[in-house]
């Protein structure tokens, strides 16, 4: 006769099938089709342990089904960086309210070109890509947008490159997708309260990009002879970090808001960030009537409005004497403040908004005589 089994085999069996019964019954309730493994496969844990493993990854993939299918069905807007801006990234995420991007999505993963809508392109990084990018054939319906902030003076050609783009994005305002250096906006209530900082400087510069044919150059040197200014930058031996940076520049009562290069609209932060943090720019670059398309015209001092280096000195040296004439350069300060841009994540944000409301046929026949001609 066969043998009767132990008690205590039958209750490790008892306990064996009650598990298994457990497993299965959590298994068909979760179960897609779509999971391919479980990692209480890949190893001997405790049924507990397996028990609440699978459970954790049962569920999140199905929430992580659910927010694919809303991210795919949300996000239908492919916008392909072709390389991140001197490899700074960002996501359109901290794009900001006020333009309220949703149904795009940005990547840098150059296996979606196909898929893309548009195609960013910083000028600087694609030089020694040109011969590739002019073998590509682009779809009808996709933007290349041509991304740069620099001037003409400083920005490299791209021979045989007239028909590769069919959008541009930069300060210029005849930019298909502007992206100014900064902006003036409507003040808040918290702006209103402004108060002009406390001021131990008069003239102040700070420079890295030093080159003695630059007009700005030259200027400097001959209003250094009528007037003392303040010089930091790595051509004077005294590199300033971001923090000094703030500092400094708050406590000058004026500031060379010097462009290294003078083209139309081409006004950088070295006009915004004065203004930002409560000093008076003295500019040069563009004439002034372009800067007031801009910025108030009692908001800055233009170099051209001088016969003479020493003539600005003179006058500088006057309001330094004369505080109500000072303040003056800051009434706009009671109705505007200072945006200032983020380089890159502003150029996605705004192209990304531009490609949502603009379904126009555009081709850009001449890049390099629009920009450099």
């Amino acid at each position: 006769p066969p043998t009767k089994p132990r008690k205590g085999l039958l209750r490790i069996t008892h306990l064996g099938l009650v598990l298994l019964v457990c497993f299965s019954a959590v298994f068909f309730i979760y179960y897609k089709p779509a999971i391919s493994w479980l990692p209480c496969s890949r190893s001997e844990p405790t049924p507990d342990t397996c028990k609440d493993a699978c459970l954790k990854v049962l569920k999140g993939e199905k929430a992580a089904q659910v927010g694919k299918d809303n991210t795919h069905n949300v996000k239908d807007m492919v916008v392909l960086i072709w390389s991140w801006p001197f490899g700074f990234q960002f996501n359109l995420e901290s794009c900001g309210s006020e333009f309220g991007i949703t149904g795009c999505h940005l990547t840098a993963d150059r296996n979606q070109l196909n898929k893309a809508h548009g195609v960013m392109f910083h000028l600087r990084d694609i030089g020694g890509e040109l011969s590739y990018l002019l073998t590509l054939s682009r779809p009808p319906l996709q933007k290349w947008v041509w991304m740069n902030m620099e001037s003409p003076a400083n920005s490299p050609q791209l021979p045989g490159a007239d028909d590769l783009f069919n959008l541009t994005s930069n300060y210029r305002r005849d930019s298909d997708i502007w992206v100014p250096y900064g902006q003036l906006v409507e003040a808040s209530e918290e702006d209103k309260a402004f108060q002009i900082p406390m001021k131990d400087k008069l003239v102040c510069w700070i420079v890295s990009n030093w080159n003695n044919n630059y007009q700005r150059v030259n200027y400097f040197n001959e209003l250094s002879k009528y007037i003392n200014i303040e010089a930091y930058g790595r051509h004077f031996g005294k590199y300033i970090n971001d923090e000094d940076y703030v500092k400094i520049m708050s406590s000058c009562k004026f500031y060379l808001a010097f462009e290294n290069s003078i083209y139309k609209d081409y006004m950088s932060d070295k006009l915004y960030h004065p203004m930002r943090y409560g000093t008076v720019p003295v500019v040069l670059g563009p004439p002034r009537e372009n800067y007031e398309e801009f910025v108030p015209g009692n908001s800055f001092i233009h170099v051209d409005d001088f016969g003479s280096p020493q003539e600005l000195a003179d006058h500088l040296k006057l309001l330094d004497q004369n505080q109500e004439m000072y303040e003056q350069y800051f009434t706009w300060r009671k109705y505007f403040t200072v945006k200032g841009s983020v380089f890159g994540l502003e150029h996605a944000c705004r192209i990304c908004e531009h490609l949502k409301k603009n379904k126009n046929f555009r081709v850009f026949k001449n890049i390099n005589k629009w920009y450099w001609g």
